[in-house]
């Protein structure tokens, strides 16, 4: 990617680039004039067929059209002395994707058997063919990422059991997401898993065993049992879940410090352990249930639930304020704004709008249609412009994450969706200036 230009400095720079027309420092002398240096780096990406029939690097202009080297005259090395094709060279001499091919196999292959674990060769592949290469190699030249890779490399075995036992690490997901969606590992429910984990460092937490069995059997036999009921987890169940275990272990452990267990429980301790702190010690409430339900603690005992608070919605002159933010396209990119009128406008939930797939979505010369559940929302211009500038250029397959990704609402992890905080963190920026709590209104401006 470019830089971003500053603002042209004619004090600085008075002579103008022939190109762009500002004023930046000229790093070279075309047959069309001087030009900066940022739009020497723009002609060395453009690409496409000159007038002549020639395709590969277009630097040079002709009648304002991008032309060849030969045609415009541009001197200018392109040539790669790997692949022989022209682009945009990394080191001088090798363009960027024949370098980024080097770097995966360096890192990748073991090096003294100088063999890659058959797991890790569709990887490989998915990121030699990256598109934006220079992305690719950018990551991949992160020293820990390096280090990660070539530690994968040398590994007796690829599975999910073997990741689980290296340090936790954003790498450590990407790579597996990778994995996964290259089909080097099966699929499973992350968010499960990392319940799991959580869960199991959080029981090191409880001050008394027999209450750390309690707590364990709770972990289990309520909120894993209820996970693997599921599609699929999602964001909000494993929230709800860790918050569930945190507050039971704390009102566990509190008594505990009073020489107080489980089966001794009595109304005057629950009192007095909503009464000495937060309310959201009421979140104990769950825990309750589940004990009552098990016949751990007297049915009769009751607590004051946890009520969940709730978002301030948008007033009627603040939805249209975010209405014509979202349909300028200067103030948010095509997805944010696809994601926005879903959310803002047609007040779906965020959790529903980060599931939907291209095959959700349906576009004709008439009209954008969007399903969401037993739903389906038509999108009338210009709600629908974000909607057809996706379609037109999805731009899925620029990296490995996601090389056949059917979410309409990518995340980082390669082959999921956006999460729900994720998104709801980007779309802030749509209510009223000065607002710094966001939730969907719950009917459309008129």
């Amino acid at each position: 990617m470019s830089r971003p230009r500053p603002r042209s400095d004619p004090a600085r720079w008075p002579e103008p680039c022939g190109r762009c027309g500002e004023h930046h420092r000229l790093v070279v002398n075309w047959p069309d004039g001087r030009i900066c240096g940022y739009c020497y780096q723009q002609a060395k990406r453009t690409r496409g067929i000159c007038a002549c029939g020639h395709e590969g690097v277009l630097p040079g202009r002709i009648n304002n059209a991008p032309a060849c080297r030969r045609c415009s005259g541009v001197r200018l090395n392109v040539d790669c002395r790997s692949c022989g094709a022209e682009d945009e060279l990394y080191t001088g001499t090798h363009c960027w994707s024949c370098v980024l091919a080097t770097t995966v196999d360096r890192l990748l292959t073991h090096p003294d058997t100088g063999i890659m674990h058959p797991a890790l060769a569709p990887v490989a592949a998915a990121l030699k063919s990256m598109k934006r290469a220079n992305s690719g190699l950018t990551w991949i030249n992160q020293p820990h990422v390096a280090t990660f890779l070539s530690e994968l490399a040398v590994a007796p075995a690829i599975t999910h059991a073997s990741l689980d036992q290296l340090p936790s690490s954003r790498t450590r997901d990407y790579v597996r997401g990778l994995l996964v969606e290259h089909g080097a590992l099966p699929r499973r429910d992350e968010l499960a898993a990392r319940y799991r984990d959580w869960a199991t460092q959080a029981l090191t937490r409880v001050t008394d065993d027999h209450h750390r069995d309690v707590v364990q059997r709770y972990v289990r036999w309520h909120h894993q049992r209820r996970m693997n009921s599921m599609d699929t987890v999602t964001h909000g169940t494993f929230l709800r879940a860790k918050q569930a275990v945190t507050v039971a272990i704390e009102f566990l452990n509190w008594l505990h410090d009073r020489g107080i267990k489980l089966e001794q429980l009595e109304q005057a301790h629950l009192d007095s352990w909503q009464v000495e702190g937060p309310t959201t010690r009421e979140i104990a409430s769950r825990f309750l249930r589940w004990a009552i339900t098990t016949r751990l603690v007297d049915p009769a005992l009751t607590m004051t639930p946890h009520r969940r608070g709730t978002s301030p919605k948008l007033s009627a002159s603040e939805q249209h304020t975010a209405l014509r933010r979202i349909v300028n396209p200067d103030q948010l990119n095509p997805r944010d704004c696809a994601a926005a009128i879903l959310v803002l406008v047609f007040a779906q939930q965020i959790e529903d709008v980060i599931r939907l797939t291209w095959d959700d979505v349906t576009v004709t010369d008439e009209l954008v249609t969007v399903r969401l559940s037993d739903l389906t929302i038509a999108l009338p211009p210009p709600l629908d412009q974000p909607w057809r500038q996706l379609a037109e250029q999805p731009s899925h397959d620029l990296t490995a994450a996601h090389p056949h990704s059917n979410w309409v609402f990518r995340g980082f992890s390669p082959g999921q969706p956006i999460s729900a905080d994720s998104l709801r963190n980007r779309l802030r920026g749509c209510s009223a200036p000065g607002r710094h709590d966001w939730a969907p209104c719950t009917n459309s401006p008129n």
